[in-house]
Protein backbone atom coordinates (compact mmCIF):
# COMPACT_ATOMS: atom_id res chain seq x y z
CA UNK A 1 0.00 0.00 0.00
CA UNK A 2 1.06 3.13 -0.53
CA UNK A 3 0.09 6.60 0.16
CA UNK A 4 -0.51 9.90 -2.34
CA UNK A 5 0.98 12.90 -1.51
CA UNK A 6 1.33 16.65 -2.94
CA UNK A 7 3.79 19.01 -2.13
CA UNK A 8 2.68 21.27 0.78
CA UNK A 9 0.02 21.71 3.38
CA UNK A 10 -2.53 23.26 1.15
CA UNK A 11 -6.04 22.21 1.37
CA UNK A 12 -6.53 19.24 -0.43
CA UNK A 13 -9.33 18.35 -3.11
CA UNK A 14 -9.43 14.94 -4.31
CA UNK A 15 -11.79 14.50 -7.64
CA UNK A 16 -12.83 11.08 -8.28
CA UNK A 17 -13.32 10.32 -11.91
CA UNK A 18 -12.42 12.18 -15.29
CA UNK A 19 -15.42 12.44 -17.13
CA UNK A 20 -16.91 15.93 -17.58
CA UNK A 21 -17.58 16.37 -13.54
CA UNK A 22 -14.21 15.08 -12.72
CA UNK A 23 -12.47 17.67 -15.78
CA UNK A 24 -14.24 20.58 -14.94
CA UNK A 25 -13.88 20.61 -11.18
CA UNK A 26 -9.89 20.78 -11.82
CA UNK A 27 -9.97 23.52 -14.31
CA UNK A 28 -12.16 25.54 -11.89
CA UNK A 29 -9.62 24.67 -9.12
CA UNK A 30 -6.85 25.20 -11.02
CA UNK A 31 -5.74 28.74 -10.01
CA UNK A 32 -7.03 28.32 -6.53
CA UNK A 33 -4.89 27.79 -3.60
CA UNK A 34 -5.78 24.31 -2.96
CA UNK A 35 -3.70 20.86 -4.11
CA UNK A 36 -5.94 18.76 -6.54
CA UNK A 37 -5.36 15.28 -6.75
CA UNK A 38 -7.67 13.75 -9.66
CA UNK A 39 -8.39 10.22 -9.32
CA UNK A 40 -9.73 7.94 -12.28
CA UNK A 41 -10.09 4.40 -12.94
CA UNK A 42 -8.83 5.30 -16.95
CA UNK A 43 -6.09 7.36 -18.40
CA UNK A 44 -8.08 9.49 -20.94
CA UNK A 45 -11.04 12.07 -20.68
CA UNK A 46 -13.95 10.39 -22.57
CA UNK A 47 -16.59 12.55 -24.60
CA UNK A 48 -18.80 10.20 -24.23
CA UNK A 49 -21.69 11.68 -26.66
CA UNK A 50 -19.67 10.65 -29.47
CA UNK A 51 -19.22 7.39 -28.14
CA UNK A 52 -21.30 5.56 -31.13
CA UNK A 53 -19.36 7.67 -33.75
CA UNK A 54 -16.21 5.35 -32.80
CA UNK A 55 -18.61 2.56 -32.89
CA UNK A 56 -19.88 3.13 -36.48
CA UNK A 57 -15.95 3.86 -37.57
CA UNK A 58 -16.78 8.00 -38.36
CA UNK A 59 -13.99 8.89 -35.29
CA UNK A 60 -11.20 7.71 -33.66
CA UNK A 61 -10.89 7.54 -30.06
CA UNK A 62 -8.01 9.80 -30.09
CA UNK A 63 -10.51 12.73 -30.93
CA UNK A 64 -12.47 11.64 -28.09
CA UNK A 65 -10.69 10.57 -25.50
CA UNK A 66 -7.65 12.94 -24.79
CA UNK A 67 -5.35 11.28 -21.96
CA UNK A 68 -6.35 12.73 -18.84
CA UNK A 69 -2.50 13.90 -17.69
CA UNK A 70 -2.27 15.57 -21.04
CA UNK A 71 -5.11 17.56 -21.04
CA UNK A 72 -4.55 19.37 -17.28
CA UNK A 73 -1.04 18.93 -17.74
CA UNK A 74 -0.32 22.70 -17.14
CA UNK A 75 -2.61 22.90 -14.22
CA UNK A 76 0.34 23.18 -11.99
CA UNK A 77 -1.75 22.20 -8.33
CA UNK A 78 -2.74 19.38 -10.08
CA UNK A 79 -1.93 15.72 -9.71
CA UNK A 80 -3.42 12.51 -11.36
CA UNK A 81 -3.61 9.19 -10.20
CA UNK A 82 -4.78 6.30 -12.24
CA UNK A 83 -6.74 3.59 -10.13
CA UNK A 84 -10.25 2.50 -9.09
CA UNK A 85 -11.83 4.14 -6.36
CA UNK A 86 -13.02 1.02 -4.14
CA UNK A 87 -13.04 2.73 -0.51
CA UNK A 88 -14.12 6.28 0.87
CA UNK A 89 -14.01 6.57 4.72
CA UNK A 90 -15.89 9.88 5.37
CA UNK A 91 -14.83 10.15 8.87
CA UNK A 92 -11.05 9.83 8.44
CA UNK A 93 -11.49 11.61 5.39
CA UNK A 94 -9.63 9.04 2.80
CA UNK A 95 -9.78 7.57 -0.21
CA UNK A 96 -8.60 4.47 -1.20
CA UNK A 97 -7.89 3.21 -5.09
CA UNK A 98 -6.62 0.43 -6.50
CA UNK A 99 -4.46 -0.30 -9.59
CA UNK A 100 -2.73 -3.82 -10.23
CA UNK A 101 -3.50 -5.01 -7.06
CA UNK A 102 -1.94 -1.91 -5.66
CA UNK A 103 -3.86 0.18 -2.65
CA UNK A 104 -3.04 3.68 -2.76
CA UNK A 105 -4.87 6.04 0.38
CA UNK A 106 -5.05 9.53 -0.69
CA UNK A 107 -6.92 11.89 2.11
CA UNK A 108 -8.74 15.02 1.42
CA UNK A 109 -9.91 17.94 2.74
CA UNK A 110 -12.55 18.61 0.54
CA UNK A 111 -14.06 16.12 -1.89
CA UNK A 112 -15.96 15.97 -5.09
CA UNK A 113 -16.99 12.48 -6.22
CA UNK A 114 -17.90 12.02 -10.47
CA UNK A 115 -17.90 8.55 -11.19
CA UNK A 116 -20.81 8.99 -13.61
CA UNK A 117 -22.80 5.88 -14.36
CA UNK A 118 -22.65 2.60 -16.04
CA UNK A 119 -25.03 0.52 -18.51
CA UNK A 120 -27.88 -1.22 -16.61
CA UNK A 121 -29.93 -4.84 -17.61
CA UNK A 122 -32.60 -4.51 -15.25
CA UNK A 123 -30.80 -7.23 -13.16
CA UNK A 124 -30.01 -9.10 -16.27
CA UNK A 125 -26.54 -8.75 -16.31
CA UNK A 126 -26.06 -11.76 -18.10
CA UNK A 127 -27.62 -10.49 -21.39
CA UNK A 128 -23.99 -8.10 -21.25
CA UNK A 129 -22.32 -11.30 -22.91
CA UNK A 130 -24.32 -10.77 -26.32
CA UNK A 131 -25.49 -7.29 -26.06
CA UNK A 132 -22.32 -4.85 -24.86
CA UNK A 133 -23.64 -1.13 -23.98
CA UNK A 134 -22.08 1.98 -24.92
CA UNK A 135 -20.56 3.73 -21.97
CA UNK A 136 -16.33 3.26 -22.81
CA UNK A 137 -13.98 3.66 -25.35
CA UNK A 138 -13.53 -1.21 -24.95
CA UNK A 139 -17.56 -0.74 -25.51
CA UNK A 140 -17.67 1.17 -28.67
CA UNK A 141 -14.56 -0.58 -30.26
CA UNK A 142 -16.13 -4.01 -29.47
CA UNK A 143 -19.52 -3.30 -30.87
CA UNK A 144 -17.41 -2.19 -34.50
CA UNK A 145 -15.74 -5.42 -34.16
CA UNK A 146 -18.99 -6.66 -33.88
CA UNK A 147 -20.59 -4.79 -36.21
CA UNK A 148 -18.17 -5.24 -39.10
CA UNK A 149 -17.52 -8.94 -38.28
CA UNK A 150 -21.51 -9.63 -38.63
CA UNK A 151 -21.02 -8.58 -42.23
CA UNK A 152 -17.77 -10.33 -43.16
CA UNK A 153 -19.62 -13.79 -41.91
CA UNK A 154 -22.75 -13.23 -43.64
CA UNK A 155 -20.44 -12.98 -46.48
CA UNK A 156 -19.22 -16.47 -46.09
CA UNK A 157 -22.36 -17.66 -44.65
CA UNK A 158 -23.96 -20.55 -46.70
CA UNK A 159 -27.61 -20.60 -45.87
CA UNK A 160 -30.12 -17.39 -46.57
CA UNK A 161 -30.92 -18.01 -42.63
CA UNK A 162 -27.35 -17.59 -41.22
CA UNK A 163 -26.79 -14.74 -44.14
CA UNK A 164 -30.20 -13.38 -42.70
CA UNK A 165 -28.95 -13.22 -39.07
CA UNK A 166 -25.50 -11.94 -39.35
CA UNK A 167 -27.18 -9.02 -41.22
CA UNK A 168 -29.97 -7.64 -38.78
CA UNK A 169 -29.01 -5.54 -36.30
CA UNK A 170 -30.82 -5.41 -32.94
CA UNK A 171 -30.41 -1.95 -30.56
CA UNK A 172 -32.13 -1.85 -27.27
CA UNK A 173 -33.53 1.45 -26.57
CA UNK A 174 -34.72 4.54 -27.90
CA UNK A 175 -33.02 7.51 -25.96
CA UNK A 176 -30.71 9.74 -27.74
CA UNK A 177 -27.59 6.69 -27.87
CA UNK A 178 -29.70 4.21 -29.54
CA UNK A 179 -31.51 6.53 -32.19
CA UNK A 180 -27.99 7.71 -32.96
CA UNK A 181 -26.40 4.05 -33.45
CA UNK A 182 -29.76 3.02 -35.10
CA UNK A 183 -29.13 5.49 -37.50
CA UNK A 184 -25.54 5.64 -38.10
CA UNK A 185 -25.29 1.71 -38.52
CA UNK A 186 -28.05 1.95 -41.29
CA UNK A 187 -26.30 4.40 -42.71
CA UNK A 188 -23.06 2.35 -42.76
CA UNK A 189 -24.57 -0.75 -43.97
CA UNK A 190 -26.46 1.07 -46.99
CA UNK A 191 -24.13 3.87 -48.13
CA UNK A 192 -20.22 3.43 -47.07
CA UNK A 193 -20.68 -0.58 -47.09
CA UNK A 194 -22.30 -0.74 -50.47
CA UNK A 195 -21.32 -2.79 -52.96
CA UNK A 196 -17.68 -3.68 -50.90
CA UNK A 197 -18.88 -7.35 -50.88
CA UNK A 198 -20.08 -9.79 -53.45
CA UNK A 199 -22.03 -12.39 -51.84
CA UNK A 200 -24.43 -10.33 -50.04
CA UNK A 201 -25.99 -6.68 -49.94
CA UNK A 202 -25.38 -4.57 -47.04
CA UNK A 203 -28.58 -2.35 -48.54
CA UNK A 204 -30.99 -5.25 -47.49
CA UNK A 205 -29.61 -5.19 -44.22
CA UNK A 206 -32.22 -5.25 -41.25
CA UNK A 207 -31.87 -2.42 -38.78
CA UNK A 208 -34.56 -2.82 -35.66
CA UNK A 209 -34.57 -0.24 -32.69
CA UNK A 210 -36.51 -1.72 -30.01
CA UNK A 211 -38.24 0.21 -26.94
CA UNK A 212 -40.07 -1.00 -23.80
CA UNK A 213 -42.05 2.57 -23.97
CA UNK A 214 -44.51 3.73 -26.18
CA UNK A 215 -42.42 6.33 -27.78
CA UNK A 216 -38.98 7.01 -29.51
CA UNK A 217 -36.86 9.96 -27.44
CA UNK A 218 -39.77 9.99 -25.04
CA UNK A 219 -38.48 12.58 -22.55
CA UNK A 220 -37.85 15.22 -25.80
CA UNK A 221 -41.47 15.25 -25.76
CA UNK A 222 -44.18 13.73 -28.78
CA UNK A 223 -43.21 16.20 -31.55
CA UNK A 224 -39.58 15.66 -31.72
CA UNK A 225 -40.01 12.18 -30.93
CA UNK A 226 -42.59 11.86 -33.93
CA UNK A 227 -39.90 13.64 -36.39
CA UNK A 228 -36.80 10.99 -35.07
CA UNK A 229 -39.32 7.93 -35.61
CA UNK A 230 -40.53 9.22 -38.78
CA UNK A 231 -36.71 10.06 -40.11
CA UNK A 232 -35.35 6.46 -38.95
CA UNK A 233 -38.66 4.61 -40.48
CA UNK A 234 -37.65 6.53 -43.91
CA UNK A 235 -34.33 5.60 -43.57
CA UNK A 236 -35.56 1.26 -43.19
CA UNK A 237 -35.16 1.33 -39.62
CA UNK A 238 -37.90 -1.18 -37.99
CA UNK A 239 -39.04 0.47 -34.91
CA UNK A 240 -40.62 -1.24 -32.74
CA UNK A 241 -42.70 0.25 -29.44
CA UNK A 242 -44.08 -1.51 -26.61
CA UNK A 243 -41.37 -4.31 -27.24
CA UNK A 244 -39.78 -5.59 -23.43
CA UNK A 245 -36.23 -7.37 -24.14
CA UNK A 246 -37.22 -10.94 -21.96
CA UNK A 247 -33.69 -12.62 -23.40
CA UNK A 248 -30.50 -12.19 -25.21
CA UNK A 249 -28.43 -14.72 -26.89
CA UNK A 250 -25.76 -15.62 -29.65
CA UNK A 251 -28.35 -16.22 -31.85
CA UNK A 252 -30.75 -13.31 -31.17
CA UNK A 253 -32.93 -11.28 -28.34
CA UNK A 254 -36.73 -12.26 -27.15
CA UNK A 255 -39.19 -9.56 -27.14
CA UNK A 256 -42.42 -9.37 -25.43
CA UNK A 257 -45.20 -7.24 -25.98
CA UNK A 258 -46.00 -4.93 -22.95
CA UNK A 259 -49.31 -4.44 -24.50
CA UNK A 260 -51.02 -8.06 -26.12
CA UNK A 261 -48.44 -10.05 -23.69
CA UNK A 262 -47.36 -11.69 -26.82
CA UNK A 263 -43.81 -13.30 -26.77
CA UNK A 264 -41.40 -13.00 -30.47
CA UNK A 265 -38.40 -13.68 -31.07
CA UNK A 266 -35.74 -11.79 -33.59
CA UNK A 267 -32.57 -13.53 -35.26
CA UNK A 268 -29.53 -11.09 -34.79
CA UNK A 269 -26.04 -12.08 -34.48
CA UNK A 270 -25.43 -8.52 -33.61
CA UNK A 271 -26.97 -6.83 -30.53
CA UNK A 272 -26.50 -3.44 -28.83
CA UNK A 273 -27.69 -2.33 -25.23
CA UNK A 274 -28.62 1.24 -24.61
CA UNK A 275 -31.52 0.90 -22.52
CA UNK A 276 -30.87 2.20 -19.05
CA UNK A 277 -28.09 3.43 -16.60
CA UNK A 278 -27.40 2.70 -13.35
CA UNK A 279 -24.83 4.54 -11.21
CA UNK A 280 -21.55 3.91 -9.63
CA UNK A 281 -21.30 1.54 -6.91
CA UNK A 282 -19.77 4.33 -4.87
CA UNK A 283 -22.69 5.93 -4.63
CA UNK A 284 -24.58 2.72 -2.38
CA UNK A 285 -21.05 3.58 0.12
CA UNK A 286 -21.15 7.25 0.04
CA UNK A 287 -25.23 7.00 1.43
CA UNK A 288 -24.39 4.11 3.48
CA UNK A 289 -21.92 5.74 5.54
CA UNK A 290 -23.06 9.30 5.81
CA UNK A 291 -25.62 10.42 8.12
CA UNK A 292 -29.33 9.50 6.51
CA UNK A 293 -28.32 9.71 2.29
CA UNK A 294 -30.34 7.86 0.44
CA UNK A 295 -29.99 6.14 -3.45
CA UNK A 296 -32.96 6.09 -6.08
CA UNK A 297 -33.58 3.32 -7.62
CA UNK A 298 -30.98 3.90 -10.09
CA UNK A 299 -28.02 4.00 -7.35
CA UNK A 300 -28.05 7.97 -7.58
CA UNK A 301 -26.85 9.66 -4.21
CA UNK A 302 -29.98 11.52 -2.91
CA UNK A 303 -27.89 15.16 -2.42
CA UNK A 304 -28.74 17.95 0.08
CA UNK A 305 -29.51 21.17 -2.15
CA UNK A 306 -25.93 22.10 -2.15
CA UNK A 307 -25.06 18.54 -4.11
CA UNK A 308 -23.48 17.01 -0.61
CA UNK A 309 -24.35 13.86 0.94
CA UNK A 310 -26.01 14.67 4.21
CA UNK A 311 -23.78 15.51 7.80
CA UNK A 312 -20.53 15.89 5.49
CA UNK A 313 -20.22 19.60 3.77
CA UNK A 314 -16.84 19.14 2.26
CA UNK A 315 -18.23 15.66 0.15
CA UNK A 316 -19.65 16.74 -3.03
CA UNK A 317 -21.44 14.04 -5.71
CA UNK A 318 -22.07 16.02 -9.26
CA UNK A 319 -22.62 14.40 -12.25
CA UNK A 320 -24.84 10.94 -13.28
CA UNK A 321 -24.02 9.76 -9.21
CA UNK A 322 -25.97 12.52 -8.18
CA UNK A 323 -29.73 12.50 -8.07
CA UNK A 324 -31.63 16.41 -8.28
CA UNK A 325 -35.32 16.46 -9.41
CA UNK A 326 -35.25 18.20 -12.90
CA UNK A 327 -31.54 17.52 -13.74
CA UNK A 328 -31.13 14.92 -16.45
CA UNK A 329 -28.03 12.39 -16.80
CA UNK A 330 -26.18 14.67 -19.33
CA UNK A 331 -22.89 16.37 -19.64
CA UNK A 332 -24.39 19.50 -18.79
CA UNK A 333 -25.72 18.60 -15.66
CA UNK A 334 -21.69 17.42 -14.47
CA UNK A 335 -20.52 20.52 -16.25
CA UNK A 336 -23.14 22.97 -14.13
CA UNK A 337 -22.31 20.68 -11.12
CA UNK A 338 -18.83 20.63 -10.98
CA UNK A 339 -18.39 24.37 -11.60
CA UNK A 340 -20.79 24.88 -8.28
CA UNK A 341 -19.15 22.44 -6.36
CA UNK A 342 -15.57 23.93 -7.22
CA UNK A 343 -17.15 27.91 -6.51
CA UNK A 344 -18.21 26.77 -3.31
CA UNK A 345 -14.90 25.20 -2.23
CA UNK A 346 -13.08 28.69 -3.70
CA UNK A 347 -15.53 30.80 -1.58
CA UNK A 348 -15.16 29.41 1.35
CA UNK A 349 -11.48 28.84 1.32
CA UNK A 350 -11.07 32.96 0.43
CA UNK A 351 -13.71 33.26 3.84
CA UNK A 352 -16.36 34.47 1.64
CA UNK A 353 -18.98 32.39 2.73
CA UNK A 354 -19.28 29.15 5.33
CA UNK A 355 -21.11 25.91 3.89
CA UNK A 356 -24.22 27.37 6.06
CA UNK A 357 -24.21 30.20 3.62
CA UNK A 358 -24.58 28.24 0.55
CA UNK A 359 -26.93 29.10 -1.98
CA UNK A 360 -28.93 25.71 -3.31
CA UNK A 361 -27.73 24.25 -6.62
CA UNK A 362 -29.34 26.03 -9.86
CA UNK A 363 -29.58 23.86 -12.74
CA UNK A 364 -29.74 25.54 -16.43
CA UNK A 365 -31.55 23.52 -18.87
CA UNK A 366 -29.61 24.75 -22.22
CA UNK A 367 -31.47 22.24 -24.40
CA UNK A 368 -31.34 18.18 -25.64
CA UNK A 369 -30.44 17.48 -28.89
CA UNK A 370 -30.05 14.08 -30.93
CA UNK A 371 -28.71 13.06 -34.34
CA UNK A 372 -30.45 10.41 -36.24
CA UNK A 373 -28.52 10.65 -39.74
CA UNK A 374 -26.40 12.76 -41.50
CA UNK A 375 -27.72 16.14 -42.34
CA UNK A 376 -30.98 15.64 -39.97
CA UNK A 377 -31.20 15.76 -36.04
CA UNK A 378 -34.14 17.15 -33.46
CA UNK A 379 -33.23 19.81 -31.20
CA UNK A 380 -35.41 21.59 -27.89
CA UNK A 381 -34.06 24.35 -25.97
CA UNK A 382 -36.72 25.72 -23.96
CA UNK A 383 -39.73 25.52 -25.19
CA UNK A 384 -38.19 26.33 -28.92
CA UNK A 385 -38.02 22.86 -30.95
CA UNK A 386 -36.96 22.32 -34.40
CA UNK A 387 -35.11 19.72 -36.33
CA UNK A 388 -33.74 18.37 -39.91
CA UNK A 389 -30.67 20.21 -40.89
CA UNK A 390 -30.61 23.61 -38.92
CA UNK A 391 -30.48 21.38 -35.72
CA UNK A 392 -28.16 19.45 -37.14
CA UNK A 393 -25.60 21.97 -37.92
CA UNK A 394 -26.39 23.39 -34.05
CA UNK A 395 -25.54 19.37 -32.90
CA UNK A 396 -22.08 20.03 -34.70
CA UNK A 397 -21.33 23.04 -33.41
CA UNK A 398 -22.35 22.47 -29.74
CA UNK A 399 -20.02 18.91 -29.53
CA UNK A 400 -17.31 20.60 -31.46
CA UNK A 401 -17.05 23.56 -28.76
CA UNK A 402 -17.36 20.85 -25.79
CA UNK A 403 -14.30 18.37 -27.59
CA UNK A 404 -11.21 19.05 -25.50
CA UNK A 405 -8.37 20.46 -27.68
CA UNK A 406 -7.83 22.23 -31.20
CA UNK A 407 -5.85 19.18 -32.63
CA UNK A 408 -8.98 17.18 -31.61
CA UNK A 409 -11.73 19.71 -33.27
CA UNK A 410 -9.49 20.35 -36.70
CA UNK A 411 -9.26 16.29 -37.14
CA UNK A 412 -12.94 15.51 -36.23
CA UNK A 413 -14.47 18.45 -38.64
CA UNK A 414 -12.54 16.60 -41.29
CA UNK A 415 -13.72 13.11 -40.41
CA UNK A 416 -16.82 14.56 -40.76
CA UNK A 417 -16.80 15.84 -44.16
CA UNK A 418 -15.51 13.05 -44.98
CA UNK A 419 -18.28 10.57 -43.45
CA UNK A 420 -21.11 12.69 -44.28
CA UNK A 421 -20.35 14.59 -47.51
CA UNK A 422 -18.61 10.67 -49.11
CA UNK A 423 -19.31 7.30 -48.25
CA UNK A 424 -16.32 6.85 -46.74
CA UNK A 425 -15.47 6.49 -42.93
CA UNK A 426 -11.91 7.06 -41.62
CA UNK A 427 -11.74 4.38 -39.06
CA UNK A 428 -13.12 0.87 -40.07
CA UNK A 429 -10.39 -1.27 -38.58
CA UNK A 430 -11.58 -4.18 -36.43
CA UNK A 431 -10.10 -7.46 -34.35
CA UNK A 432 -11.40 -9.89 -32.62
CA UNK A 433 -9.63 -9.14 -30.06
CA UNK A 434 -11.89 -6.36 -29.29
CA UNK A 435 -14.91 -8.48 -29.41
CA UNK A 436 -13.43 -11.74 -27.09
CA UNK A 437 -10.92 -9.55 -24.97
CA UNK A 438 -13.60 -8.66 -22.65
CA UNK A 439 -15.03 -12.25 -22.39
CA UNK A 440 -11.88 -13.45 -21.78
CA UNK A 441 -10.61 -10.56 -18.98
CA UNK A 442 -14.10 -11.50 -17.08
CA UNK A 443 -13.40 -15.16 -17.44
CA UNK A 444 -9.91 -14.90 -16.10
CA UNK A 445 -10.86 -12.50 -13.33
CA UNK A 446 -13.12 -15.34 -11.87
CA UNK A 447 -9.68 -17.70 -12.13
CA UNK A 448 -7.85 -16.89 -9.16
CA UNK A 449 -4.85 -18.90 -11.06
CA UNK A 450 -4.86 -17.42 -14.04
CA UNK A 451 -4.94 -13.89 -12.52
CA UNK A 452 -1.57 -15.14 -10.38
CA UNK A 453 0.31 -15.76 -13.54
CA UNK A 454 -0.43 -12.41 -14.73
CA UNK A 455 0.18 -10.78 -12.22
CA UNK A 456 3.47 -12.67 -12.08
CA UNK A 457 3.98 -11.89 -15.55
CA UNK A 458 3.70 -8.13 -15.74
CA UNK A 459 5.81 -7.82 -12.59
CA UNK A 460 3.05 -7.03 -9.73
CA UNK A 461 3.36 -10.43 -8.05
CA UNK A 462 5.50 -8.58 -5.04
CA UNK A 463 5.33 -8.57 -1.39
CA UNK A 464 4.61 -4.44 -1.53
CA UNK A 465 2.06 -5.02 -4.18
CA UNK A 466 0.31 -7.61 -1.80
CA UNK A 467 0.92 -5.18 1.12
Amino acid sequence: MSIATTGGPRHRVVVVGSGFGGLFAARHLRRADVDVVLISKTSTHLFQPLLYQVATGILSTGEIAPATRLVVRKYQNTQVLLGEVHQIDLVNRTVTSRLLEQDTVTGFDSLIVATGAQQSYFGNDQFATYAPGMKTIDDALELRARILGSFEEAELATTQEAKDRFTTFVVVGAGPTGVELAGQISELATRTLSGAFRAIDTRESRVILVEGANAVLAPMGPKLGGKAHARLEKMGVEVQLNSMVTGVDARGVTIKDSQTGDVRRIEAACKVWSAGVQASPLGKMLAERSKGTETDRAGRVVVEPDLTVKGYPNVFVVGDLMSVPGVPGMAQGAIQGATYAAKQIRAELAGKQTPADRKPFAYFDKGSMATISRFNAVCQIGKFEFSGFLAWLAWLGLHLYYLIGYRSRVVTVFQWFVSFAGRTRGQMAATEQWVFARLALEAMNGNEEDARELRAEIGTDSEESAG
